[in-house]
């Protein structure tokens, strides 16, 4: 991964969180990602902003699936 790619951002939409704890461990998990500089989670949009560098979208999605949450590519 160059330092200098591209900047990217994905949107994920996030299903199955009830609480900021959820919000929490979602945000948490993301940022432990490969790439990724942010990440801003909504409860009340159900979705997952995501930005960072050399970002693999499928991966993303399957962190939070891993965490028991319903995610796919906004």
């Amino acid at each position: 991964m160059s330092l200098f790619s591209a900047k990217q951002t994905v949107t994920l939409s996030v299903l199955g969180m009830h609480c900021p704890k959820c919000v929490a461990r979602v945000t948490e998990a993301l940022e432990a990602a490969d790439g990724v500089t942010s990440v801003q989670v909504s409860l009340e949009q159900e979705n997952a902003v995501v930005e960072g560098r050399g970002l693999d979208a499928e991966a993303l999605v399957a962190v939070v699936n891993e965490l028991g949450f319903q995610a796919s590519l906004a």
